[in-house]
């Protein structure tokens, strides 16, 4: 009786697991195929998430901080033995240099090579001052358009 019941149980939990992997792999296409107007929408995990798979598409290593005491960093990439902390702001008005206070911060935590901030708006005049004295990278709007379009292909 009793192997019987473990036998059900691995079934079924084989099976809740390939549900949930197949709805995972469902969600990662719809948030993959996003274009600029559905980022507008997204929540900031949903964008986080987004960045990972387009990074990851790119060729990167990519590792997601908590949600929660992350020190500044939303993303860790790794590539060609450099470590870049991202810092991603899904906004709905222009990014101050709040963002790249953080992302400074987080590049002494993280013991990383680059640090960028992504947005899906634009930067203050304050933050490119900022990010230009760190070499702390800004990707706007544009540039966030562009790294969608040459991401969605897998390398």
């Amino acid at each position: 009786m009793i192997p019987l019941i473990l036998g059900a149980a691995a079934v079924l939990g084989a099976v809740i697991y390939g549900v949930n992997e197949s709805e995972r792999k469902d969600e990662e296409k719809r948030i993959l195929n996003s274009g600029i107007r559905e980022v507008d929408e997204m929540s900031g995990k949903e964008f986080e998430k987004l960045l990972s798979l387009l990074f990851k598409n790119a060729g990167y290593q990519v590792k997601l901080t908590p949600g929660s005491q992350d020190y500044g960093a939303d993303l860790v990439l790794y590539k060609d033995g450099e470590k870049i902390v991202v810092q991603a702001k899904r906004y709905k008005n222009p990014v101050s240099v709040k963002a790249v206070q953080e992302i400074v911060s987080a590049v002494k935590y993280y013991n990383a090579d680059k640090a960028m901030v992504i947005t899906n708006n634009r930067f203050t005049g304050n933050a490119y001052n900022l990010a230009r004295s760190n070499s702390v990278e800004l990707w706007d709007r544009n540039k966030l358009i562009d790294f969608m379009i040459k991401a969605k292909i897998p390398n």
